[in-house]
């Protein structure tokens, strides 16, 4: 039962990885490796088959449903679970500092309040009736944003920075991404929320990570445990792994998974500190290069290469992220 478990964790940190990359690394070689598996796939399952994953994948990844968000929740829960249960009691034995232990469990409060906020928050839906507020607030680059351009879904004008949502069909002002784990969309007046949710998350798997470290490195040092081996037929396995197999497993698991995170918090501080969405850096680096083959264009007409005209300075970057769109636009005509 218990490597039943820690296979689970295993097959929900690959999913967490293959998410992650998906969401952040949109480049023509991940599409052309994606495009190539599916042609290999196809000609391994049968076609039944096939369907059935196609209708999966769209449903987790084309559609609002709260997949990733229980799974969120209940890698969470044994996660903290296998940490209250042994490291917490092992560690009081050793006197580790209770300031130290109850680190994890504040940074969980934190997270699951701006993990909460993520889902539930408007991200910056735009209407009919704050379609005009929203178009005043930023300037539009004529490269990758046009005046006058209109949503051919809501029917409405689209302001710069705006992108449609096809999974939530509306749009979305200052779009970033639709994150799956928060189920939500990530706009203007959330992209504060999920900072701090991938800030705390960030800490609470690298902090669970080292006092599960420093717990294991103390033990071993204390009790040799180093220099004891468990040998059967198939050779040596260290006694350690023997005794504390789901917290070697858990240690695993946190280690990878603040690795992915802390790469995905740096991208998302970088764009953060240029005032940058996820969708302008993609289209930026992608659809507006002036070599990139599949741009049509007359012979005659000079190459359009965005450049980007938002940025205006790290504190007023940093500042736009925590203040909503009409607020930041507000106290700028004041």
């Amino acid at each position: 039962m218990d490597f039943l478990v820690l296979f689970l964790f295993y097959v929900a940190l690959v999913l967490i990885g293959i998410v992650t990359i998906c969401i952040c690394s949109k480049t023509h070689y991940l599409k052309g490796l994606v495009r190539g598996g599916a042609q290999i796939i196809s000609y391994i399952i049968p076609e039944c088959l096939q369907r059935a994953m196609l209708k999966l994948l769209h449903y987790l990844f084309h559609t609002r449903n709260y997949t990733f968000v229980l799974l969120h929740l209940i890698l969470q829960g044994m996660v903290y679970s296998e940490y209250t249960w042994e490291i917490f009691g092992y560690c009081q034995e050793l006197e580790f500092s209770l300031h130290y232990l109850l680190l994890p469990y504040l940074l969980l409060i934190g997270n699951l309040v701006f993990f909460t906020l993520s889902c539930v928050s408007n991200p910056g839906t735009i209407t009919k009736a704050n379609e005009l507020l929203f178009l005043q607030v930023y300037e539009f680059d004529e490269v990758m944003f046009s005046k006058n351009r209109k949503c051919s879904t809501c029917n409405l004008r689209k302001p710069a920075r705006s992108k449609h949502c096809s999974v939530c069909n509306r749009c979305v002002h200052r779009f970033d991404h639709h994150c799956v784990w928060v189920n939500n969309c990530i706009g203007a007046w959330n992209a504060r929320y999920f900072l701090l949710y991938l800030l705390t998350l960030t800490a609470s798997a690298a902090t669970m990570a080292v006092v599960s470290t420093v717990f294991l490195v103390q033990l071993v040092m204390l009790s040799d445990l180093y220099l004891e081996t468990y040998i059967d037929d198939l050779g040596h396995f260290q006694y350690l792994f023997l005794t504390f197999p789901r917290i070697v497993f858990m240690l695993g698991f946190v280690a990878m998974l603040s690795f992915l995170l802390g790469g995905y918090l740096c991208f998302t501080l970088y764009l953060a500190a240029t005032n940058q969405t996820t969708n302008e850096w993609y289209r930026g680096d992608r659809t507006w290069c002036q070599h990139c083959p599949h741009t049509a264009r007359p012979p005659s007409a000079e190459p359009q290469v965005h450049r980007n005209i938002h940025s205006h300075g790290l504190w007023s970057n940093l500042g736009e992220i925590f203040l909503p769109a009409t607020a930041h636009y507000e106290r700028k005509k004041n």
